[in-house]
């Protein structure tokens, strides 16, 4: 059994399930538009396959991110004992993995409709490329927004076979969160991140991390508060957006002196976050239309 359990560990800790803050993060919105696309009642296969293909296809980004970065984690404090950086497992194994997982999420998939398997290729797409972003642009928090954020239109279609303007005002608002909670990450590894010539928002922001920060949190609360009135939510979807606000106040205070440590928990406060706003809409559904 242990023999077994040394053998699997690498390919478990490359795909990060033993830390889901990743999946449940990308999760959540996701869930919240399944729930706005079908008015509170998801189809139950839909609801399945995207749960599903959540933890699919993060597992699949962790294996082509490390697989991408194979050079740069054994620099950085924080991912110096990936499977790939400490050489439990080599690059031909993320990238069989990663393929592995993509088969396996785009078999899924195929149990929907045209549309959404149409728009599963473009997910595919932006999964692959983001990793290899911070190579090229100060932005890749960003463009894992756009990727994460890409399952909101994947829902409204797997459950209505159509692309409202409030999906992409879902998208936007997830492009805005994603990029806030990944620039809190990126905090943590700015030092590291400069030496080792590693482009992200952190790195741009500068001294100004925070100010920015700011005025993006304050956006996204401004973007879900329009989708409220869209959608003419009630008072508990409302509520849930000012406790966010709040986390979004505490996660401004746990970082005020740019502590790594402290970032991270910030970083992970979002998973409260996500999780309050999640719930607000299920509870909208349930007390008021159920």
């Amino acid at each position: 059994m242990s023999k077994l359990r040394s053998a699997i560990w690498p390919y478990v800790t490359l795909m990060r399930l033993e830390r889901p803050i990743g999946i449940l993060l990308l999760l959540w919105p996701t869930l919240g538009a399944l729930w706005i696309a079908a008015e509170g009642f998801p189809d139950l296969t839909v609801l399945l396959v995207f749960i599903l293909g959540v933890i699919i296809m993060r597992s699949a980004g962790c294996a082509i991110n490390d697989f991408a970065d194979r050079d740069i984690d054994g620099k950085v404090w924080r991912t110096e004992s990936r499977p790939l950086a400490t050489g439990q497992l080599q690059a031909k194994h993320a990238l069989i993995l990663f393929f592995i997982l993509a088969i396996i999420a785009f078999c899924l998939v195929s149990l929907l409709n045209t549309m959404t398997i149409w728009l599963s290729l473009v997910a595919v797409l932006l999964a692959a490329s983001y990793p290899f972003m911070k190579r090229f642009t100060h932005l890749p928090q960003l463009y894992l927004g756009i990727a994460f954020g890409w399952a909101i239109p994947m829902a409204f279609a797997a459950q209505t076979e159509t692309i409202p303007t409030i999906a992409w005002l879902l998208f936007l608002a997830n492009i805005i969160w994603t990029t806030v909670y990944d620039t809190f990450y990126a905090m943590a590894d700015r030092d590291d991140d400069l030496l080792a010539g590693i482009k992200s928002t952190a790195v741009l922001f500068g001294d100004d991390d925070l100010k920015i920060q700011g005025v993006l949190q304050a956006s996204y609360i401004l973007v879900m508060v329009l989708i409220g009135k869209q959608l003419e939510m009630s008072w508990v979807y409302y509520l849930a957006v000012v406790i966010a606000a709040g986390f979004f106040v505490y996660q401004q205070y746990l970082s005020r002196h740019r502590d790594a440590k402290a970032c991270l928990r910030a970083f992970l406060n979002n998973n409260w976050l996500g999780g309050c706003l999640f719930a607000g809409i299920v509870l909208h559904y349930m007390l008021i239309v159920g």
